[in-house]
């Protein structure tokens, strides 16, 4: 597992940068969010997939997930580490938001 970064600035995700997730998304049928607390909640289809947690996309961890190798980071203080997406490609993230919700599923 290794160790996990957590960024302890405290300060909001910007409108921006979820505009920039979205479009990440875009080969995601099915994607809202929800603001909350400054951050913002992903969803495709109805269930929650990750999040927008300072500025960084984060993926909820999933067995299906772990094989990818994706670096760690704690959201928030006090929550369990998250698997963050540092990749551009619509198709890649695509295809890692389809592994998370497969494990969710499961």
């Amino acid at each position: 597992m290794g160790s996990f970064l957590y960024n302890d600035s405290i300060m909001a995700s910007s409108l921006d940068y979820l505009t920039y997730v979205l479009e990440l998304l875009r080969n995601v049928p099915g994607i809202t969010y929800k603001k909350m607390m400054g951050e913002y909640l992903l969803y495709a289809d109805g269930i929650l997939f990750g999040g927008v947690y300072d500025n960084r996309f984060l993926l909820k961890p999933t067995p299906t997930l772990e094989a990818e190798g994706l670096r760690r980071q704690i959201p928030y203080l006090g929550a369990k580490p998250m698997a963050l997406v540092d990749v551009e490609d619509p198709n890649e993230v695509a295809r890692l938001v389809s592994l998370v919700l497969e494990g969710l599923r499961q």
